[in-house]
């Protein structure tokens, strides 16, 4: 049996880092964001006994590793061997059973679309299909943040993990006693339709460093009543403005809270954009954009535009003469997903016994009578 999963990855809008500690438990947090048709994707399936296999598909790592717990989580895969760990440790008594974990994602690195988290969602669901968990998704966000947070020590909010398990546009409150609360927003279809046909994804190029950034911003709010926790009350203020305008429709007024709470988000961490950021930025303000920002922590990964869609092809064409990379979007509504297979439907094309000299696959050889073969 093969099990497959994959997790949505998302658009942060508005409130991104009021998730973050100590903030949340003095104010408590609130985020607003929606996932996109991107996505961080698991596999898993047996392996030969006494092994387990990681494979990292589109970064080219492969570990295998003794099926004895607990796996490295100082390797190359930390997330691959602290998923593994914990599900193993936590509901199969301890065991050390002989899989093999594959992972892919269609972000680049460093993104900024909370890639990281997704993929540990993905990996997640995929050990709750295999292993019949029937985990909720609550269960599955947390455990998630356990993994990241708690077992390796990955600095990082709590907003990615939410978003990846149940997918759609949300409103996610965070409470100081770690009581977090979905709250899915039904956003008409003819909004959504005009919001993908408004939004321009930009890559920059750059690989943004979270970590760095978050460790800055958690320094300076030692000081509760301090600047940037002035900023951090002014960005959760956004988050519920932002969240009317999408419901009634308003783009141009989001684009314009966007563009007011990234002015916000940069004033909280000296790495959250840098001077070539901010002249693209305004660049494309010249050229008809109304509101953007950096998605997740900042210092590089995507650029997310809201522009009018008449003016969007001149944008696009500025952005592609600027280096980086163009996406569009659509938005998702379903999060964490799985399915099994009986065995992989392109298992035959590894088979080197069945590969011609040019390519092509031979049929199997019938094994019985009732599919041709000798009685």
């Amino acid at each position: 049996m093969i099990v497959r999963a994959r997790a949505p990855l998302r658009l942060s809008f508005g409130g991104g880092g009021t998730e973050l500690s100590p903030y949340m438990e003095r104010h408590g947090g609130l985020v607003l964001n929606a996932t996109i048709n991107l996505h961080a994707s698991a596999i898993l399936g047996a392996a030969p006994p006494g092994e387990v296999h990681l494979i990292a598909g589109d970064r080219g790592h492969h570990q295998t590793l003794p099926a004895r717990l607990p796996l490295d989580e100082a390797g190359p895969l930390p997330l691959h061997a602290g998923v593994y760990n914990h599900i193993m440790e936590t509901f199969c008594g301890g065991e050390a059973l002989p899989l093999t974990l594959t992972t892919h994602s269609e972000a680049p690195v460093g993104s900024g679309l909370g890639a990281s988290s997704t993929l540990t969602v993905a990996m997640l669901k995929a050990f709750d299909e295999y292993l019949n968990l029937a985990l909720g998704e609550y269960e599955l966000a947390r455990a998630a943040y356990q993994v990241e947070r708690g077992r390796l020590g990955l600095k990082g909010g709590r907003q990615d993990q939410y978003a990846a398990a149940f997918g759609g546009f949300n409103l996610i409150e965070f409470h100081r006693d770690d009581r977090v609360i979905v709250n899915p927003l039904r956003i008409r279809n003819w909004i959504v339709s005009e919001l993908e046909a408004s939004l321009i994804l930009y890559f920059t190029g750059l690989s943004h460093q979270s970590g760095d950034i978050i460790v800055e911003q958690t320094r300076r709010m030692d000081d509760p009543d301090g600047a940037i926790t002035r900023h951090m009350h002014r960005i959760k203020e956004l988050a519920v403005v932002m969240k009317e305008a999408l419901l009634k429709g308003r783009i141009a007024d989001l684009a314009g809270h966007l563009n007011a709470s990234w002015a916000e988000k940069r004033a909280t961490a000296g790495a959250v954009s840098t001077a070539g950021i901010d002249a693209l930025y305004e660049q494309m303000r010249g050229l008809g954009v109304l509101g953007g920002k950096l998605s997740g922590a900042g210092g590089g990964g995507f650029m997310m535009l809201l522009c009018p869609p008449e003016r969007r092809a001149r944008v696009e064409a500025a952005l592609a003469e600027a280096g980086g990379r163009v996406f569009s979007a659509k938005f998702t509504s379903i999060g964490a997903e799985s399915w099994r297979v009986a065995d992989s439907p392109f298992a035959d094309l590894a088979d080197p016994a069945r590969r011609t000299a040019d390519g092509r696959v031979l049929p199997a050889a019938p094994t019985s009578a009732a599919d041709g073969g000798a009685p």
